[in-house]
């Protein structure tokens, strides 16, 4: 080594240049972590501040401006308008139902409309009698109408090779998860699926000892619920169609005349009713209607697979409206059942 003090080593010189390269890198990396601070101190500043949860919902053909509109509507001006600029502005894309819990971040909000990361809604039915019915409830909570439900259950009826009436009974009520947006056959297919589930082989083994199929057992059930509100009674009352059906009698189910009438609110029946030209009137017709006359429950399936051993072939509704009914095997004491009932019903009134 000379003398010369202002020499510097070619290690030196490296290790200068390595302390530059390593502070601007130490600085470059504050940067971004006080950028990435300031942007989740902003972000997470902004949060729906609802006290509840809120839907938004965007439908099929709704526009940018119909989008923030709904946003607006939901979350507060202030609120609904950040959303809608962090969002990426594609209705289309974003189509769909969405929960927005208190708390929420903008951010999080504007990315799950992006991505069409829905919230799934529950959708629930029962005390159903009729397919306008059931499409009415279930267009309700989804993004389409009674039509477009309508014409997805005949095209899944054909599928199957079914009668819409048969198709209408295994649409078991109970709640399902769907997206807002499904198509309806895939909510109808969905339902089904509980149907075919809930009859095992055990329960159509049951079915075939009754002489009957699933689908009858559910015509027979959705009978038995209509004429009794008493879950305790139904097995009772289908064990007594069973009966008149195994002696090759007419059901005479005021219920079924009702239901051919389309005409739920009638209490009374009898006279010319009786004599409605219809299918479904088991007075006129012998067997079984050609279809449930009302949606049944799982439970009420279960109360005619189980239903109980018994020889009654006659039922009338007690004279004290407890809702429960007097069973007899013997006419002549249907018959006096019967003029206890007709005497109460006059006695208050109830002509229909």
């Amino acid at each position: 080594m000379n003398g010369n003090k202002n020499y510097i080593s070619g290690g030196d010189a490296v290790k200068k240049k390595d302390n530059k390269r390593n502070k601007l890198l130490v600085t470059v990396i504050c940067i971004l972590v006080m950028g990435w601070g300031i942007w989740q101190f902003t972000s997470m500043a902004s949060r729906y501040d609802g006290a509840e949860a809120v839907w938004i919902k965007i439908p099929n053909g709704a526009t940018k401006a119909s989008v923030t509109d709904s946003l607006t509507k939901a979350l507060g001006e202030a609120y609904g308008r950040k959303v809608a600029g962090y969002w990426g502005g594609n209705p289309a894309k974003s189509r769909g139902a969405y929960l927005v819990e208190p708390g929420e971040r903008a951010i999080n909000i504007a990315r799950r409309l992006d991505n069409g990361n829905q919230t799934p809604i529950k959708l629930t039915f029962n005390n159903v009698r009729t397919l306008d019915q059931l499409a009415g409830r279930l267009s309700a909570r989804m993004d389409w109408n009674d039509k477009d439900f309508i014409k997805a259950f005949a095209e899944e009826a054909d599928a199957l090779g079914v009668s819409q009436p048969i198709l209408l009974g295994r649409m078991m009520p109970d709640t399902y998860e769907v997206y807002w947006t499904a198509d309806p056959r895939k909510v109808i297919q969905k339902i089904l699926k509980n149907h075919d589930s809930f009859w095992t082989e055990e329960r159509r083994a049951k079915a075939k000892t009754l002489g009957l199929t699933p689908d009858e057992v559910g015509i027979i059930a959705s009978i038995a619920e209509e004429e009794t509100a008493k879950a305790d009674e139904r097995g009772k009352v289908a064990r007594l169609y069973i009966n008149r059906l195994h002696r090759g009698m007419k059901l005479q189910a005021d219920p079924t005349v009702k239901y051919a009438l389309g005409d739920f609110s009638i209490r009374r029946v009898g006279g010319a009713m009786l004599d409605t030209d219809s299918p479904y009137n088991t007075y006129r017709y012998e067997g079984l209607p050609p279809g449930p006359i009302r949606i049944p429950d799982r439970r009420t399936l279960q109360a005619v697979l189980d239903a109980p051993l018994h020889d009654y072939i006659y039922m009338c509704a007690k004279p004290d409206f407890s809702g429960y009914h007097d069973f007899t095997s013997d006419y002549a004491v249907h018959q006096r059942n019967a003029a206890a009932f007709r005497k109460a019903l006059d006695a208050r009134g109830i002509k229909l």
